[in-house]
């Protein structure tokens, strides 16, 4: 057995800081860079059934289908999202977009990760509003994505490899 300083353990240098990070969105072909972005949080929910075989008591698991979500929070300075529901409003247009998400720490030897969420589209999102008490506008836009692409991984780190 392997004694247990003898393993490696990770640098602190290569966690990834939750703040470096750009977001980016693609809508009727255009590329606009989401420095309003505050939060982002998307999630793919797998489905699955369970399986039932002969010889054992335990069930399996089996994948089937999959369903993306997510919020996306913003620092409400721009249209962007308030056109996409308006043309849903008063043209019946459902408007899909891309959001890419780059995460890089140049702290850490984790290098660049890049995720794309490929053809969200809006469920939820504030048209106006205001807050006396308030300091800055924001919003929490719900939205769904059909597929994910991710152009860049992190890099298998030093130690990681058994």
């Amino acid at each position: 057995t392997m004694a247990t300083d003898a393993l490696k353990t990770m640098r602190a240098g290569d966690v990834i800081s939750a703040k470096l990070a750009n977001a980016y969105i693609t809508v009727d072909g255009n590329r606009y860079l989401l420095f309003q972005a505050k939060k982002l949080e998307a999630k793919v929910e797998k489905e699955k059934k369970e399986v039932s075989i002969l010889g054992r008591t335990m069930k399996g698991n089996k994948g089937y289908s999959a369903k993306g979500s997510g919020t996306l929070e913003i620092y409400k300075n721009t249209s962007l999202f308030d056109d996409m529901i308006l043309k849903f409003l008063n043209e019946g247009i459902d408007t899909y977009f891309d959001l890419q998400v780059v995460t890089e720490d140049p702290t850490s030897n984790a290098g660049r990760s890049s995720m794309v969420l490929e053809n969200c589209n809006i469920d939820e999102a504030t048209i106006t509003a205001f807050d006396v008490d308030g300091d800055w506008l924001s919003d929490s836009i719900k939205f769904t994505f059909e597929n994910v692409r991710q152009p860049e991984k992190f890099k298998i780190l030093d130690g990681m490899q058994a």
